[in-house]
């Protein structure tokens, strides 16, 4: 007798993993307006993706991942979502954003819809890049403690907002660490600060 395994996903995201919208299949002939790579093969998630523009519109997207079944649903979502959109309002989606338009994601992966945003943002700044438009390029205010996953300090401040207690859960969160491991102390020192900070 067959046991029974437990989905603990929505069904959107089952969906959307199952059926992956806008997979990039055609890599060597796509004509890109904008790419962006994200994340670090070495843990085992990294996402490509690429846009067209048009108009100042996004009109096509597609994308490429090595990744888990949250970071799969997660891309083809954002991938669908950002079809018509302005470059400016594509450039600020959130991966709650995202989560939220699946149906939610369990808290433990949340962290993998991260790397859809960053390429998508990635390939915005690509294409700004390359129309001579570096000016709406938004430079990162916050400094980068993770070089592997581009981690920032704002990143980790948000996620001790939002509840996280310990480094397991932060890298759960964010993936902090999970490839070399150098930044950990420094990590743990800014936890210990906004643990600090926001215990009240």
């Amino acid at each position: 007798m067959t046991k029974k395994l437990d989905w603990v996903y929505s069904d959107i995201v089952k969906d959307h993993f199952m059926n992956p919208r806008n997979i990039l299949e055609d890599e060597e002939s796509y004509q890109a307006d904008g790419e962006g790579l994200a994340g670090n093969i070495k843990c085992g998630d990294q996402m490509l993706m690429v846009i067209k523009v048009e108009d100042g519109r996004i009109t096509d997207c597609k994308w490429k991942t090595y990744g888990c079944a949250s970071a799969i649903a997660s891309t083809s979502m954002l991938s669908e979502a950002v079809k018509g959109m302005t470059l400016e309002e594509a450039y600020h989606v959130s991966p709650r954003d995202i989560a939220q338009k699946l149906g939610g994601l369990p808290e433990h992966k949340i962290h993998c819809s991260v790397l859809g945003d960053k390429a998508l943002r990635a390939a915005i700044e690509d294409y700004y890049e390359k129309q001579g438009m570096e000016d709406k390029i938004e430079r990162r205010k916050d400094r980068i403690v993770c070089s592997c996953m581009e981690v920032t300090e704002g990143e980790i401040e948000n996620a001790i907002m939002e509840g996280v207690k310990t480094y397991e859960e932060l890298q759960e969160h964010t993936k902090i660490g999970t490839v070399c491991g150098e930044c950990k102390d420094e990590t743990l020192e800014l936890m210990e600060k906004y643990l600090k900070k926001y215990s009240n």
